[in-house]
């Protein structure tokens, strides 16, 4: 089983939208980095997101390039502010390849629980292998390129 720790694409500011959707360099940062997921074989079963706007568009970019018979939801403990913990224990419980796509600082914390080997990069993918129960590897980690 693999998990796909996602950070969101860059997005507008809140003085220029509150619903903060991606912006055009966030919007072609999303499809870039799907293309570059899906050659390294990323074929989640299920995406979740955090049900805020920038997170969910740049979740949709894998479901069209990577997986797009995925199920695909709003799941709950994606937000900035919620424990990594919930996630994590959700995690435990899937058996399928998940995508999770979120916010600073959540997704970070998040990826430090499962191992990552260095900081979550901004509005990057962090990908990870389930060893056992609590136990994962990181496997690779990929940014979007300047555009």
């Amino acid at each position: 089983m693999t998990v796909h720790l996602l950070h969101h694409a860059e997005a507008l500011g809140p003085a220029v939208d509150p619903q903060r959707p991606l912006s055009s360099r966030g919007l072609a940062q999303a499809d870039q980095l799907a293309a570059v997921a899906l050659e390294a074989g990323v074929q989640p079963a299920v995406i979740w997101h955090s049900g805020k706007l920038r997170a969910r568009q740049t979740a949709e970019a894998f479901l069209r390039c990577c997986s797009p018979f995925a199920e695909f939801k709003m799941v709950r403990g994606l937000r900035p502010d919620d424990p990594p913990d919930w996630i994590r224990d959700m995690l435990e419980g899937e058996e399928r390849d998940v995508l999770v796509a979120g916010h600073m600082p959540h997704i970070a914390h998040l990826a430090l629980q499962l191992g990552a080997v260095e900081a979550m990069p901004l509005h990057g993918i962090v990908s990870f292998e389930r060893l056992g129960e609590r136990r994962y590897s990181e496997c690779w980690r990929a940014q979007p390129s300047p555009i």
